[in-house]
């Protein structure tokens, strides 16, 4: 599998594209007023679920929304998690699951007060608007040395598998730089590490750090990447394909994709059981003002020239 021969490669070029909506806009003109770091999945009715996180000027990470959309694009809020919530100076991109038992999972990112030291939290209930009176319990814990956030989660009929974005802790004015690890459970609570999956490549793009955000069902994935601190909270998108080992990524774009972060890609059902005829996609775009805003777009699988080299697409369960 080459870097352009993937689902990702194609994924990532369309949210380049002009073919979008908004589905939340920027909370005001702006740098630092952002809507995005979204998570999605669909419900048993059709409807999409949204996570997402509202950052303003004024309040850091202030909050994490959950909505849901008859369409994909027209966006109820049914639950607004403050930070206080979790006890957190910040919130940053949460990853919503459904678990075998048709439950919804949300796997929040902390920040530590006072500190660059970041957790996951995770909520769990019978439907999203539940996920408001949901006690909180800590899966990944970081440490002194590491701080840990904004994870992508799948699971399959091999279990659970998560790509959780490192920040090493150890070298002051120096914990923006990144790496995504991976990580395998058998009930999406308690996990186990296996391993770096994807780390940014020195002298590219990508230098400063890689953070997975989607993987594919061909096992491809989209990441975010720059090349250096100042580009802190610019990053861009780029594309990955399955390493040598479970689990990890070898990046194949030598330049960004997309000016897009934290795509997410949901897999739409289709007519054959285990198929699906294409994707919605939600991603972060940055504005000319410096505010972000949180977009979508459809993208079918006659779009994507069909899965990649005949390969059948089948999301996760």
């Amino acid at each position: 599998m080459n870097g352009h021969d993937t689902l990702a490669a194609r994924v990532a070029a369309a949210s380049s594209g002009t073919a979008y909506a908004v589905v939340v806009p920027a909370p005001a003109p702006g740098e630092g007023n952002w809507v995005g770091a979204p998570s999605a999945a669909l419900d048993d009715d059709g409807s999409f679920v949204v996570a997402y996180r509202v950052r303003t000027a004024a309040l850091r990470g202030a909050a994490t929304l959950v909505g849901r959309s008859p369409d994909g694009i027209s966006l109820t809020p049914v639950v607004t998690l403050d930070k206080e919530r979790f006890g957190a100076e910040s919130l940053e991109r949460s990853a919503l699951v459904r678990t075998e038992k048709g439950r919804w999972r949300l796997y929040v990112s902390c920040a530590t007060p006072g500190s660059k030291h970041w957790r996951i939290d995770a909520l769990e209930a019978d439907d999203p608007a539940g996920l408001d009176a949901a006690e909180p319990r800590t899966v990944f814990a970081g440490d002194a040395h590491e701080g840990v956030k904004d994870p992508v989660i799948r699971r399959t009929t091999r279990g659970w598998h998560a790509w959780v974005c490192c920040h090493p802790l150890q070298v002051r004015g120096e914990e923006d730089r990144m790496w995504t690890r991976y990580a395998r459970s058998d009930d999406g609570l308690r996990w186990q590490w296996h391993g770096v999956a994807l780390r940014g490549r020195q002298g590219s793009w990508d230098a400063r750090g890689a953070r997975v955000t989607a993987v594919l069902p061909d096992g491809s994935a989209t990441y975010d990447g720059r090349a250096s601190k100042a580009e802190n909270f610019s990053e861009r998108t780029g594309t990955a394909v399955p390493g040598a080992t479970p689990g990890s990524l070898e990046a194949r774009a030598d330049e960004p994709v997309s000016t897009a972060r934290y795509l997410d890609a949901v897999p739409l059902p289709a007519a054959r059981p285990g198929s699906t005829s294409g994707f919605r996609l939600y991603y972060e775009a940055p504005l000319p003002d410096g505010s972000h805003e949180l977009r979508t777009r459809m993208l079918m699988l006659e779009e994507l020239g069909g899965a990649p080299r005949g390969r059948p697409v089948a999301p996760s369960s």
